[in-house]
């Protein structure tokens, strides 16, 4: 319950919602008096935590029940919020960059909405959230890139483009920072275990940025550099 309030700070939560994500199709006769003892329960978890009384931080609405706490209080707002000032700088200012996207990986203590994705809700924003961790991972790593970091992170992005096969982005990044780093024949070896990846497990091609990068590698384009 804490967590659909808490994808929603300063927003009421139906009962309809809270009802469904907590027992879907099995949802109880009396789910509303249900609720209001989970409620009570997580008010007197609140209260010896906060300066306020519980039934100010989960306030009681005409349709259901808001967390009253700010968006920045809650980790997983702080990363998008973080995530998003820090990608629109990746291209512009990269090293401020790099400071604003560390800042928003700092923020995950684990696996988003851990013990708590079996409704349909929580699922979805765990889903969109480690999507989301995985592409400020690549805009970092595309950061650092731009600032002349490659000899640091080829490591680490070796890891991640195992871990994420089926991710072109992060096979474009490791064969650029294999390049950077005097290693072409590594990065045409990369494009090639990508696509052979791609072609097996998903029947598909290597996109257009891919092969372009691929291409400019084997020419050793001067604009990789």
């Amino acid at each position: 319950m804490l967590a659909m309030l808490a994808l929603s700070p300063g927003r009421p939560v139906s009962y309809e919602q809270l009802a469904d994500e907590l027992w879907g199709p099995r949802s109880l006769a009396n789910s509303r008096n249900a609720l209001q003892a989970n409620i009570a329960r997580l008010r007197r978890l609140f209260k010896p935590i906060t300066d306020a009384s519980g039934e100010e931080v989960v306030r009681t609405t005409y349709s259901g029940y808001q967390l009253e706490v700010p968006a920045e209080a809650i980790d997983s707002h702080r990363f998008l919020e973080l995530a998003r000032r820090g990608t629109s700088l990746v291209s512009t200012a990269p090293q401020e960059a790099v400071g604003i996207l560390r800042e928003a990986l700092v923020q995950w203590r684990g696996p988003a909405l851990m013990d708590v994705q079996e409704g349909v809700r929580c699922r979805a924003a765990a889903t969109h959230l480690n999507e989301r961790r995985l592409a400020v991972q690549e805009d970092l790593i595309a950061a650092r890139l731009a600032v002349g970091q490659q000899h640091d992170i080829v490591h680490e992005l070796r890891q991640l483009a195992t871990e994420n096969p089926g991710r072109e982005r992060l096979s474009e990044l490791l064969m650029l920072a294999l390049y950077r780093t005097g290693q072409q024949s590594e990065a045409l070896s990369v494009f090639h275990h990508t696509s052979k990846w791609l072609g097996s497990e998903l029947g598909l091609s290597p996109g257009r940025a891919l092969r372009q990068l691929y291409q400019a590698i084997l020419v050793q384009d001067c604009m990789l550099d």
